[in-house]
């Protein structure tokens, strides 16, 4: 294992290793071990840095599933290496912030520094991976990871109800991105995203090539929130705000952009690609910058942009997948829009990840985030405000930031498509330079409204009263690192275009380099007197214009309509389909064990039946079978008796015996047929067996005694007749059928030679199948916890299904009332609730969204963890006891 498998692992490694770490030095701040590592892994990746601007990319493989052609083979080039910067380069920061933000004695930071890292190295993994199926097994556990870190303020129904939205839509997507990984692996060949790019153009003409695309595309625009897969966005800001930070300025809404920009080689030149991608950002800039203006909350107004800005950097992605079909001056014309995009990324996580630290510090002092009831902060908080300005110019794409370069280059690029001339661009490439101008606007008015409403103005009335002041030093250097950065690529661009840019760009378009041909890099803030200028003159002008009257048009968003919004979809088909599976398995989960029997059996006599009826090689020849002796028979005869009489026993005790007896006359069946290690591990299980029954039974209510009437039920009957008759024709067939060689042969063969072993019963246990035999000591173990908890609850039995039953009436339904009351907040089924009833359904229900829609629903007001540290707050508080539900 290389240096750069360990390098990915180390976050991994750390997460374990922290509960003892903490043990070991309780007055540290967990948080500092984070941030160390953070920091060694960024300089250790910094300095690969001049081996890939020389253009020598590092691979590195470790064998992990040879028999399948897979491996953890890291790949670090250009483009992996600026993304892996920007996560362990913010990792440290968000950390260092954390130490601050986090109250130790409150918090429980085993669990969020845990879940840090795991998220960290999960990311890591991705952007590293040049294996398809280890990049998906990571884009799958940063799903995993920002749900438990949305959903951090576990007793907060809103954080509960954001985890779970946004795993239910990252995950949709990511089986669409595994299925559009295998896919591809059916089509080329091979998992490795480097013999992908040299498979080259025969994929495009392959039946499965707009499949794969779509279905890849799916998991992207999922995990990069577009539209309209944004809506869990907004409710991911419940999070904490170092969690808010790291998650939306650098690192998980990154992935699907990392993703599209890493398989640009596979699928450029495709018009379907462009169309999608390029279409799909620009639909998501332009929603994501109207809806930021109508937000009230610091986060809120963050969340809308990190959509907006999300949408922009794919739209480039779209229009860079040009140069896969130009050459020469056209082709390194439209690279330049990649260029812009991972110029942009680097520039979006400066000034984001500045505005939501900022953010945090304002919520921290003042103990709210709703610009309604903020003002007049800058005379009190100097710094705080500076970097907000800073962020906001940055983000509003004004000089001399890095902001406004990256801005320039995309106005630029959606003007030169306009003269592509391919995919019928000369009828709709007008849209791209228009919706980016408009998009343009309500950016620069967002961005304004940031800070002017949270830092001009008078004091408001409520607080004068606290003492406000600036944050403490740890979480003020954080912000202020990343807005010297957002001005540093501004006045300096040069410094990353070389080094960072430049080879990224090239890694993303291997095809550039392959041709001899270099990317130019000069990134500068005069650019001339060019069209791309005068639309930003514009921008200024309008975007000063609406933000000086926001506050009499932005009413106007109150006339959308309220019902046609996608939280709101989102919500009604969560209460559809769970009446609808709530409904079904009511069919069958009626809490009778004879019925789940029943089922299972009637399944088993299907499949089986069928494969039994449709094989051609299956005979029942009994002729060679060996003859069954006097004393076989008289063995036979007792197993029969002892079946029956169980369930005919009238006593726990006699039927435990009974069927102790069937087992221990099994054991003399094994002893007459010559296994004696069969016999001997019969007899074993049997008698601990026995011996368990006894004892768990012991606790079980009596039998009843009274007498009464056995109807008979014919379903049961024909089901029971079924199932034996099925299981003696294959026990026929089996002892007849044998189209292949016998596996004992090898087992035989390989006992002793491989395993060392010459009980091959024991070998097979223990070498050839451990991993079986580890699964079941696992399912024995999970098997006696649940039994143990059981016991400790000390339930009544509620089978009522069966006739042993000792039913207790009106007591016994008090007792599974209050048990109804404690798992689901209410007492009864789902389908007995009404949706028009306050507090039915859903959460969220009442307001589609934790934070302001464009499409219609009402503002919440809402605060970080510290204004609601423990109890639901907002729309929840409203609703009736028996509609709080878990999300």
């Amino acid at each position: 294992m290389s240096l750069l498998h360990l390098l990915t692992l180390s976050p991994f490694v750390l997460a374990a290793a922290l509960p003892l770490l903490g043990k070991a030095a309780p007055r540290l701040h967990k948080g500092w071990f984070a941030a160390v590592l953070s920091a060694v892994l960024f300089a250790a990746l910094l300095g690969y840095s001049a081996d890939i601007r020389a253009g020598s990319p590092i691979i590195e493989s470790f064998a992990w599933i040879p028999s399948l052609g897979i491996s953890f083979t890291v790949y670090l080039d250009g483009l992996s290496l600026l993304f892996a910067l920007l996560i362990t380069g913010m990792g440290a920061l968000v950390a260092l912030y954390s130490v601050a933000y986090m109250n130790s004695s409150e918090e429980s930071l085993n669990r969020f520094y845990v879940l840090l890292l795991i998220f960290m190295g999960a990311m890591l993994g991705l952007v590293l991976s040049d294996n398809l199926l280890t990049l998906y097994g990571f884009w799958e556990l940063t799903s995993i990871a920002s749900f438990l870190l949305i959903g951090y303020n576990h007793r907060n129904q809103r954080s509960r109800y954001g985890a779970l939205k946004s795993l239910l839509i990252t995950m949709t997507g990511g089986l669409g991105l595994l299925s559009g990984f295998i896919l591809l692996y059916v089509m080329s060949g091979t998992y490795r995203i480097r013999e992908l790019f040299e498979a080259g153009a025969p994929l495009i003409s392959h039946p499965l090539f707009l499949p794969a695309m779509i279905l890849i595309l799916l998991g992207a625009f999922t995990k990069s929130a577009q539209y309209p897969f944004h809506i869990w966005l907004p409710d991911a800001m419940e999070a904490p705000t170092p969690v808010s930070a790291y998650l939306h300025s650098a690192t998980m809404v990154k992935a699907g952009l990392y993703l599209v920009a890493r398989l640009t080689p596979v699928f450029a030149g495709a018009p379907e690609w462009f169309w999608i991608v390029s279409l799909g950002g620009l639909v998501t800039l332009l929603y994501g910058s109207l809806g930021a203006v109508k937000q009230t909350d610091l986060k809120g107004i963050l969340a809308y942009s990190t959509i907006s800005q999300l949408g922009l950097m794919m739209s480039l992605l779209g229009i860079a997948s040009l140069a896969g079909i130009f050459d020469g001056e056209e082709r390194l014309l439209y690279a330049a829009a990649g260029t812009a995009a991972l110029f942009h990324l680097l520039n979006h996580a400066a000034f984001k990840g500045t505005l939501f630290m900022a953010a945090g510090i304002v919520d921290h002092e003042t103990g709210t985030r709703d610009i309604r009831k903020l003002g007049g902060l800058a005379r009190i908080m100097p710094l705080t405000f500076t970097v907000s300005l800073f962020g906001a110019l940055s983000m509003a794409g004004l000089p001399p930031f890095g902001g406004f370069i990256s801005k320039e280059m995309f106005l630029e690029s959606m003007i030169e498509t306009m003269h592509a001339g391919v995919f019928r661009l000369q009828t709709w490439a007008v849209l791209f330079p228009v919706i980016a101008w408009i998009a343009s606007v309500f950016t620069f008015v967002y961005s304004a409204l940031f800070v002017v409403r949270t830092f001009f103005g008078p004091l408001k009335e409520e607080l004068r009263s606290r003492n406000i002041h600036e944050a403490p030093p740890l979480m003020t250097i954080p912000p202020l690192l990343l807005s010297a950065l957002a001005l540093a690529l501004g006045l300096f661009p040069g410094l990353a275009a070389y080094s960072l840019i430049r080879p990224a760009a090239e890694a993303m378009m291997p095809i550039i380099p392959a041709s001899g041909e270099r990317l130019p890099a000069e990134l500068k803030l005069w650019h001339g007197f060019t069209p791309a200028l005068w639309m930003t003159v514009g921008i200024v002008a309008a975007g000063s214009v609406l933000t000086l009257t926001a506050r009499r048009w932005v009413k106007g968003y109150d006339l959308l309509p309220r019902g046609l919004s996608i939280n709101r979809f989102y919500d009604a088909s969560l209460r559809f389909f769970e009446r609808i599976t709530v409904r079904v398995t009511s069919l069958y989960m009626n809490g009778s064990s004879r019925s789940y029997v029943k089922y299972i059996l009637g399944f088993m006599l299907l499949v089986l039946g069928f494969i039994l009826f449709r094989s051609t090689d299956v005979t029942f020849q009994v002729r060679a079978y060996a003859v069954i002796r006097p004393y076989e028979w008289m063995i036979l005869l007792g197993l029969a008796a002892a079946a029956l009489a169980v369930p005919f026993a009238k006593s726990r005790t006699v039927a435990i015996i009974l069927t102790g007896t069937i087992g221990y006359l099994m054991t003399l069946m094994f002893v007459f047929l010559r296994a004696p290690d069969l016999a001997l591990t019969q007899m074993v299980v049997e008698s601990i067996s026995v011996t368990l029954f006894l004892l768990c039974f012991y606790h079980l209510p009596k039998l009843r005694t009274e007498r009464r009437a056995v109807r008979f039920r014919l379903p049961n009957f024909l089901v029971s007749v079924a199932v034996g008759a099925l299981m003696t024709l294959i026990a026929l067939a089996v002892l007849d059928t044998n189209p292949f060689d016998p596996v004992s042969d090898y087992y035989v063969r390989e006992s002793y030679e491989s395993a060392g072993g010459k009980n091959i019963v024991n070998v097979i246990l223990v070498d050839f199948r451990g991993f079986d035999t580890m699964l079941e000591i696992m399912v024995l173990g999970v098997a006696s916890l649940g039994i143990y908890n059981m016991i400790k609850l000390r339930r009544k039995a509620t089978d009522v299904g069966s006739r042993h039953v000792e039913h207790e009436g009106e007591e016994a339904r008090k007792e599974a009332s209050v048990l109804r009351e404690a798992q689901y907040g209410y007492d009864g089924p789902v389908e007995d609730l009404d949706a028009s009833k306050p507090g039915a359904g859903l959460p969220g229900d009442d307001q589609a969204d934790s934070l302001p829609d464009l499409d219609g629903s009402s503002p919440a007001e809402h605060s970080d963890r510290r204004e609601q540290p423990e109890e639901d707050q907002g729309p929840a508080d409203s609703r009736a006891k028996g509609g709080e539900r878990d999300a």
